[in-house]
């Protein structure tokens, strides 16, 4: 099953649901797993690390 591509705005607003209150911080980390927080981040080390 091919997942969706990111959307950095879908992870900054599960982000910010866990910075008002919204959400409970295990519901928010699962969430972010799930939207592919990790994988964005591999991404941007991979990008900053051949622009060095």
């Amino acid at each position: 099953m091919d997942r969706p591509p990111i959307d950095p705005a879908k992870l900054l607003a599960l982000w910010m649901e866990w910075e008002k209150g919204e959400t409970p911080p295990g519901q928010v980390l699962a969430n972010l797993k799930t939207a592919g927080m990790k994988e964005l981040l591999e991404e941007l080390t991979a990008q900053l690390q051949a622009a060095e």
